[in-house]
């Protein structure tokens, strides 16, 4: 058969397949409970990507463009992508990888804590959209963006205010059963010297600051995001200060589940594009993520745009090879990997790009822990906006 009939056919066909597929993925979601939004608002409106087959291992531990912060109460800054190169986005609604068994035979929680994630009151994006009742783009981008949760960043170091900062976020959460996300981006000789350089002065005043964030946490269910490319992009420094640093992060880790019994922490794995999964899990050893006194797992693709299924594989091979305890886990930043990566590694709030899934603490993977909104959709990389801003015209191209 051929010609219109065939194409209409064809269609139809296709049209019954994506029903059921999507039947299938409601029954699954509907075990999550809704989640609300922190400083940085984490939504997604579904998966709508094309996913690439998973890759084995990464090629080449190319640089990354810097981390953009922008100075506010609480900070909301903006990692960027990194320049190494991506694959080209799949057939769309292709499955992730199931879990595969490992070859430690350890076993791996599918979802951490609660169900549910909080969203934090303030935003940039919750600033703009009380600010433009009559926008026309205001409806996308608050029920896209603004209504969803997001991680809080704290990229200051400000010993003096941090443990207020930290305890409103966690207060709030815990008032409302809910799980903060949190990210703690003040590592001295942050980004090496780029565009997001900044930071502690010195490793013993991080220290101390780290001790005044511990002291917000509380004692209730808290996710920390630790210090985003403070491992994978540790190349800048010398073997020693790498060390230094490194035992630093391990200090971090012990002392934040030390005060909170409850936080979970995640230590920087990079992404799917970076380094291989060895090479990564090697480093992570050195700071201490294979300990369970420091860590509860990795975290990856923060402020990329890497498909869930190439991050889901990468994780799972650099938890295989970082060992531990069998209860470490991944989570995983969707904000931005709705249409994959570019094919050219462009970093710079790339055009094409779109939310992905929504944050979620049920993923139904076995050994990630939850998909997050570690990025804020909408906040400029420094192209479409001053670096670390809110830009309601790129919030809302990936948000439509």
């Amino acid at each position: 058969m051929s010609g219109p009939r065939a194409q209409r056919l064809s269609a139809r066909r296709a049209e019954r397949r994506r029903v059921v597929r999507r039947g299938a993925m409601v029954a699954a979601a509907s075990v999550v409970v809704a989640v609300g939004t922190v400083t940085g608002m984490m939504s997604a409106v579904g998966d709508g990507r094309g996913m690439d087959e998973a890759r084995p291992a990464v090629t080449s531990s190319s640089r990354p463009e810097p981390l953009h912060v922008v100075p506010s109460l609480p900070p909301s800054p903006s990692p960027s992508a990194t320049t190494s190169p991506s694959p080209t986005a799949g057939p769309a609604e292709k499955a992730s990888p199931k879990a595969s068994a490992s070859g430690t035979g350890k076993k791996r929680r599918t979802a951490p804590v609660s169900t549910r994630l909080y969203r934090h009151p303030d935003s940039q994006v919750l600033d703009w959209v009380r600010s433009h009742p009559g926008d026309p783009r205001r409806a996308v981008i608050e029920s896209r963006i603004a209504d969803q949760p997001a991680a809080v960043w704290f990229a200051d170091h400000s010993p003096e205010t941090i443990t207020s900062r930290v305890r409103a976020v966690t207060s709030g959460g815990a008032a409302r059963g809910r799980t903060p996300v949190l990210v703690p981006y003040a590592i001295p000789d942050r980004d090496c010297g780029g565009y997001s350089e900044g930071g502690a002065p010195d490793l013993a005043a991080y220290d101390a600051w780290i001790d005044r964030f511990a002291a917000g946490l509380g004692g209730g269910e808290v996710i920390v995001i630790l210090e985003p490319d403070a491992i994978a992009q540790s190349e800048c420094l010398s073997v020693g200060r790498r060390a230094d640093r490194f035992a630093s992060l391990a200090r971090a880790g012990r002392v934040l589940k030390e005060a909170n019994p409850r936080a979970r922490v995640y230590f920087d794995a990079g992404h799917s594009g970076w380094r291989a999964p060895t090479e990564q899990a090697a480093l992570l050893r050195q700071a201490g993520a294979a300990s369970a006194a420091s860590s509860d797992g990795v975290f990856s693709n923060v402020s990329n745009f890497h498909d869930t299924a190439d991050e889901v594989a990468y994780d799972r091979a650099v938890l295989d090879a970082l060992g531990g305890p069998p209860g470490l886990g991944a989570v995983i930043d969707t904000s931005r990997n709705g249409n994959g990566a570019p094919a050219d590694g462009a970093w710079c709030d790339p055009a094409g790009r779109k939310i992905g899934r929504t944050p979620t603490l049920s993923t139904g993977e076995a050994g990630i822990d939850a998909y997050l909104w570690v990025k804020l959709p909408g906040e400029s990389d420094g192209c479409k906006g001053a670096p670390g801003t809110f830009t309601p015209s790129y919030a809302y191209d990936l948000a439509r």
